[in-house]
């Protein structure tokens, strides 16, 4: 058992260090978009529209197109109201937005793509902004978007909005949703060209309309449940640019005040990024494992000198390697003494995730229910 722990420990240790030493530095925040604060007075955002798919917003959707709205008087902005039973399309008419109503979705299609899809039969103009209803947009960060995408020539330009932070669960989770993403999907090999790894974050996406038409749109990943990626990795594959980036001109108000919340918006996706695969599974727990406890925890277990230097090292490069992030959202360093914990806590909501796949729910968001395979 001692041995057991040792080996997990010095495995853990050198995942630990593996992350430190890749080149690509998936810990780093120095991909990033902000904003100098410049709104469009030249008409120049008059070639994007706006789709904004929603669903019972009602609490954010004011919020949203007020953003949306101060960026230019030129954008386009259409909400497409996915059958709502609150006031989501008295508020988003009563901010000058069009409001299409949405249709039930297909059979085999996500309620968001499909309410994208119709909202895209709308669009005439070279550039589609593709945006969550809970995503507010600080002044000029759609100018400074179309840029990075005009200048570089970059097909899809995705912003990881900045996530709430004002409950003790959000400091806690939030911060770590992003790091974890950027492990999964390091930024600096999306961004590359010759890399097969594709990333974007479905809050915030600008893209050409034909890029996005050429690729199929929306029908050819309609019953993805991680879109945004696989929208990225298709125009990725099509030979052209994407680009992802962190932000905090683009911020979520959609609060999260305990864990169930967080909990269930993690378990929708996280069996799914490991592909339903059990092996995957158990490969992401022994990982985490080491990587959260036996190294970290190991002097705790073994009463041994190597016992220290292992833990010594593995908090030390916890340290290095979380710091970014905390800094970059103004958290304090001490937060990363919480690691152990939101390891645990993400991997047990990765553990219901597969759960529920295997009785047969691939995934329950906005009321609907979306069915495994094992129940096909």
């Amino acid at each position: 058992m001692m041995e057991l722990v040792l080996y997990l420990s010095l495995f853990g240790v050198v995942c630990w260090c593996s992350l430190i030493l890749l080149p690509w530095r998936p810990w780093s925040v120095r991909e990033k978009i902000e904003t100098q604060g410049i709104v469009d007075s030249h008409g120049t955002l008059g070639d994007i529209t706006v789709l904004i798919p929603a669903r019972n917003e009602g609490p954010y959707i004011r919020h949203t197109l007020n953003g949306v709205r101060a960026q230019s008087e030129n954008l386009r902005i259409i909400v497409i109201d996915d059958q709502s039973t609150d006031d989501t399309a008295e508020q988003a008419k009563r901010c000058g937005a069009l409001v299409l109503s949405g249709t039930a979705p297909p059979a085999g299609w996500s309620g968001k793509l499909w309410a994208l899809e119709q909202g895209l039969r709308e669009v005439s103009t070279p550039y589609t902004l593709l945006l969550d209803a809970d995503i507010e947009l600080a002044p000029g960060i759609v100018i400074e978007l179309q840029q990075k995408a005009r200048n570089e020539n970059i097909a899809l330009v995705s912003l990881m909005a900045e996530p709430p932070m004002e409950s003790f669960i959000e400091r806690l989770l939030m911060p770590a949703f992003i790091f974890f993403f950027r492990l999964l999907y390091p930024f600096g090999l999306a961004n590359k060209p010759v890399s097969r790894v594709a990333a974007a974050a479905g809050g915030c996406i600008l893209v050409e309309t034909q890029a996005l038409r050429s690729v199929g749109a929306f029908a050819n990943l309609h019953n993805a449940l991680i879109d945004d990626c696989t929208l990225a990795t298709h125009i990725k594959r099509s030979g052209l640019r994407t680009f992802i980036g962190l932000s905090r001109a683009a911020r979520s108000h959609r609060g999260y005040q305990d864990l169930k919340p967080i909990w269930e918006m993690v378990a929708r996706t996280a069996f799914t990024q490991l592909r339903y695969s059990f092996i995957l599974l158990v490969s992401c727990t022994l990982i985490m494992t080491s990587m959260f406890w036996a190294a970290p925890l190991a002097f705790l277990l073994l009463p041994a000198q190597e016992a220290y230097i292992v833990s010594t090292l593995a908090w030390m490069v916890m340290f290095i390697t979380y710091m970014p992030t905390l800094i970059y959202y103004q958290r304090s360093p001490l937060w990363s003494l919480a690691l152990p914990v939101i390891g645990t806590l993400y991997l047990g909501m990765t553990w219901t995730s597969a759960l529920r796949y295997w009785r047969g729910e691939r995934a329950c968001w906005k009321d609907r229910r979306y069915e495994s395979n094992t129940n096909n």
